[in-house]
C-alpha cells in the first residue's frame, strides 16, 4: 500500500502541496444509482412529483456540489472546474448517475466527480421520499480518471 500523502511525518492531517507537480489536462468520471419502487419511477418519468422535474434538479445540484467541494471536504484543493456533466437515466428498477468533471491543473477531480454523483442521487432521494420509504442509494465509485501532459 502507497504512504497517505494526507498525513505529516508525524501522522496529522494536512492538505497535499501541489505546487510542485505539473499541471495537466486531467479528467474523472464517477458513477452511482438509487432504486426506487415502480411507481416512483412511473412519477419521475412523468414528472408528476411535487417538487418538481426531479432528473434536472438533480443534475444541476450534482453540478453545483462539484464546485463546492473544496468547502464541503477538509483537505480538498479548490480546483478551477472547466466542465462538470451529470447525468441520470432510469432504468427498470431505479436512476443511474455519471458525472464527467474535467481541468488543467496540478491535482485531479476524483472527489468532484465522486460529489456530484452523490449528491445528484441524494436529491432524487430527497425529491422522492414523500413516496417512497424503500429507495437505496448505491454503487457509487470512481470509474475513470486520466490525467494527461498538455502538449
Amino acid at each position: 500500500m502507497d504512504k497517505l500523502t494526507h498525513t505529516d511525518e508525524s501522522g496529522r492531517a494536512h492538505m497535499v502541496y501541489t505546487g510542485g507537480k505539473p499541471v495537466q489536462h486531467r479528467t474523472a468520471i464517477a458513477s452511482g444509482r438509487i432504486d426506487m419502487q415502480p411507481a416512483t419511477l412511473r412519477l419521475v418519468a412523468d414528472n408528476m412529483m411535487k417538487k418538481g422535474d426531479v432528473i434536472t434538479v438533480a443534475e444541476i445540484a450534482g453540478i453545483q456540489a462539484a464546485k463546492q467541494c473544496g468547502t464541503l471536504i477538509p483537505l480538498c484543493h479548490n480546483i478551477n472546474l472547466e466542465q462538470v456533466r451529470v447525468s441520470l437515466e432510469a432504468d427498470e428498477t431505479g436512476i443511474n448517475a455519471v458525472s464527467t468533471v474535467r481541468t488543467t491543473g496540478r491535482t485531479g477531480v476524483e472527489m468532484e466527480a465522486l460529489t456530484a454523483v452523490s449528491v445528484a442521487l441524494l436529491t432524487v432521494y430527497d425529491m422522492c421520499k414523500a413516496v417512497d420509504k424503500t429507495m437505496i442509494i448505491s454503487d457509487i465509485k470512481l470509474v475513470k480518471k486520466e490525467k494527461h501532459d498538455i502538449a
